[in-house]
């Protein structure tokens, strides 16, 4: 391991991540509002403390080892998360150090559940701040899951060693460099044309930008109480689902994609993804499911229904009405669906599409079995055999995936929060939902919880953001072994 190049990499992370609240500190002096100063401050602590670890470990790695890769991974989305939380600090925005550091961890994570309120009324610096919070978590967790874990191996990632766009390299650094400038371009691009089709379509300019960076990183945190309910306009809610949709795919096809240009064949790039045929089918399924008792009761529109489905499946945590009010089949129905999620190599969360379609094929292998004993099947993705190495890293993921849930279920529980709220909460920030059900649906937020059960919330949003094993293998005696 080498601990002098994991303490460099975080430092340069934590300096850039200083030099971003210029940003919001532009906002507030555009805004004559009254947290220039604050932000600033913000900024130069946060950009100090990287400083002092990069001086500290000396110059760069010239490469990194796989153990180094978990430890970092594991290592940035906690002291990012922790050093987030300074503007909410500086500012007095937030009530509580608890709060600040749910609504930063929840930011990055893009999990998008908030302790905040009056969000009509906050000053508009730190409204940008929480949105660049969750697209720069956005861009991270496109990076991680494209370039970092295909190469750890982690969960059955592995298999789309092959897909990642770059160089296939031994030396971490030289893929991740090259893999993130490629990705970077992309994310812009998309965050720049979805905030101009919202503007043209009604937003202000200031709610475009903050939306567009929300809905691309799948994170779902407005500038309004009433989240894209706030914006009365089919135009819109359309033009989000779609959005939201597309930020769901696996970016790597989106870069292949590009690569044909616009051409008959960009269709066929997505549509021989096995992967997006069963996501583009499963949204299909899943919003004539929910919308069939939700009209037929009367319960919601037809755009409500389109346009919160799709923010639950894709885990954006956008809402436009209050979907925990409709049948109780349906909300059961969403509340299974935040564990599916979106497509691998996305900003969304939750266990993945591929994992469970692949978890879905091992099971029909093993029927088939029992009435073909002898005969050899095999699971498949997209025509390519999946070896038994990575069906069994999916099984070690999925039930490590579901005891997590359970045990972060059972200790919000155990401070003295209602069960259904307990169950909501934990699932939706596992799988980085954000809105669940109960008391903590999409007309309420996190602020009412004890801080015990928002700390254990924070670590179940950073679990999910991790993909279990990252964390769990830092509990393994031999990692730490020289």
């Amino acid at each position: 391991m080498n601990p002098r190049g994991v303490a460099w990499t975080i430092g340069i992370l934590a300096a850039f991540f200083g030099a971003s609240m210029l940003l919001p500190a532009l906002v507030a002096w555009h805004y004559d509002t009254e947290h220039l100063r604050e932000f600033l401050a913000a900024g130069l602590i946060v950009s100090a403390i990287g400083f002092i670890m990069m001086r500290l470990a000396g110059g760069a790695p010239e490469s990194l080892s796989h153990r180094d890769g978990f430890l970092i991974v594991a290592l940035a989305w906690v002291v990012l998360s922790v050093l987030g939380a300074v503007p909410f600090w500086t500012t007095g925005t937030a009530a509580t150090v608890m709060d600040a550091l749910f609504e930063s961890a929840s930011g990055l994570t893009t999990t998008g559940a908030t302790v905040f309120s009056g969000l009509d009324k906050m000053p508009a610096s730190i409204l940008f701040w929480r949105s660049m919070e969750e697209w720069l978590g956005g861009m991270g967790i496109i990076v991680l899951a494209v370039a970092i874990m295909p190469l750890l191996g982690i969960g059955g990632m592995q298999l789309f060693r092959a897909e990642a766009p770059g160089p296939v390299k031994d030396k971490l650094t030289a893929r991740v460099a090259e893999t993130g400038k490629i990705l970077w371009y992309m994310y812009l691009a998309m965050t720049c044309v979805v905030a101009v089709v919202y503007w043209l379509l009604g937003m202000s300019g200031f709610d475009a930008i903050n939306h567009a960076m929300c809905t691309i990183s799948i994170g779902g945190f407005s500038t309004h109480d009433a989240s894209m309910g706030y914006f009365d306009s089919l135009w819109i809610r359309l033009a989000a689902v779609c959005f939201m949709f597309m930020a769901g795919i696996n970016f790597t096809l989106h870069f292949a994609a590009l690569r044909r240009g616009l051409s008959a064949n960009v269709l066929r790039t997505y549509f021989t993804d096995d992967e997006f045929r069963t996501y583009f089918k499963w949204i299909i399924v899943l919003v004539a499911i929910v919308g069939l008792p939700t009209l037929l009761t009367a319960k919601g529109s037809w755009d409500e229904v389109l346009f919160n489905t799709v923010a639950v499946a894709t885990t954006t945590g956008f809402a436009v009405s209050d979907y925990s009010q409709w049948p109780v089949v349906t909300s059961l129905l969403l509340f299974a669906t935040m564990f599916v999620g979106a497509c691998a190599g996305s900003t969304g969360g939750g266990m993945k599409i591929v994992r469970v379609l692949l978890l879905f094929r091992q099971g029909m292998r093993e029927v088939r079995r029992l009435i073909h004993p002898h005969a050899v099947v095999t699971v498949k993705l997209g025509g390519t055999k999946v070896t038994g190495s990575v069906v069994e890293a999916l099984w070690g993921f999925f039930v490590l995936y579901i005891v997590c849930f359970m045990m972060i279920a059972v200790l919000v529980a155990a401070s003295g929060v209602d069960m259904l709220t307990a169950l909501a909460a934990a699932a939706a920030c596992i799988t980085n939902t954000g809105p669940g059900f109960g008391g903590v649906g999409p007309a309420e937020n996190y602020a009412a919880l004890p801080d015990f059960a928002k700390a254990v919330l924070m670590f179940g949003m950073v679990l999910g953001r991790l993909e279990i094993f990252t964390f769990f293998v830092l509990l393994v005696p031999e990692f730490w072994r020289k």
